[in-house]
């Protein structure tokens, strides 16, 4: 697959992280493999998690083609852009197309990137996951590797000001690789979900205390924080959902 933009928007963005001070955890890396096709399943709690998100297949000097909602490739810039390093276009109204296209990538030895809770959490936990990641995984016959990013949320999400100050620790984990058989996609859905979950709660713990003291929003409830609980989450969800198809529906008279 031929790469003329790849390269340069990796070093501009490193070129970012270093004037804003990031400052990075990456654990697990080793577990991308550095040839062969895989499925990097990504959790998802910022509007900038598929580009941190490749941090995880850098070491492994591996490019991930993530699988994006398509109004990310109607935009005007990031369109072509997001076509030009050969990401995944998803219309949720025809994902079985994506899904044929992630299994060929997959299938030429690419590493694909998917969000399992398909969009951003409010919660700061894990929503429930769609069964695609390990559908995908098993008909390509590839890993699923987990990833955890964490600190992502702080910068840019849902219902918070962006927020770009210098010095923040954007953690990256990655778990030990799954190996789906499609034999029962909701059990190894339901298997995929629990190993993120107990690798975010151990990102989370590893997290540098200072820069995520009790009552932060970015932290989930049950960990003393302010993020809505997952039930709060899913009510608000519902209610961006309505307004939008009234908007929608507002453009679109009947």
């Amino acid at each position: 697959m031929r790469d003329v933009t790849y390269a340069p928007i990796i070093a501009t963005a490193k070129l970012g992280f270093r004037l804003l001070g990031q400052r990075f955890q990456l654990t697990g890396t080793e577990h991308v493999p550095r040839t062969g096709g895989a499925l990097l399943a990504v959790n998802h709690v910022s509007y900038l998690d598929f580009i941190y998100g490749g941090l995880a297949a850098h070491p492994s000097r591996r490019l991930v083609r993530f699988m994006a909602k398509r109004e990310i490739f109607d935009h005007r810039i990031g369109g072509p852009v997001m076509r030009s390093m050969h990401h995944i276009e998803v219309d949720r109204d025809e994902g079985e197309a994506s899904l044929r296209t992630a299994v060929r990538y997959l299938a030429d030895g690419e590493v694909v990137g998917i969000f399992p809770e398909a969009t951003i959490s409010r919660a700061m936990e894990l929503k429930e996951f769609k069964t695609g990641a390990v559908r995908i995984a098993a008909e390509a016959g590839v890993p699923v590797v987990p990833v955890i990013l964490w600190g992502t949320q702080r910068l840019l999400t849902k219902d918070h000001p962006r927020d770009f100050s210098r010095g923040t620790t954007i953690a990256v984990s990655v778990g030990e690789p799954l190996h789906p058989t499609g034999a029962d996609p909701v059990a190894e859905t339901a298997e995929l979900h629990a190993v993120m979950s107990d690798l975010l709660d151990r990102t989370i713990a590893a997290y540098p205390a200072e820069e995520q003291p009790p009552g932060s929003w970015w932290l989930p409830r049950r960990l003393g924080g302010g993020a809505p609980t997952l039930a709060e989450a899913a009510e608000l969800d519902a209610a961006e959902r309505a307004a939008r198809a009234a908007r929608r529906a507002g453009r679109h008279p009947a």
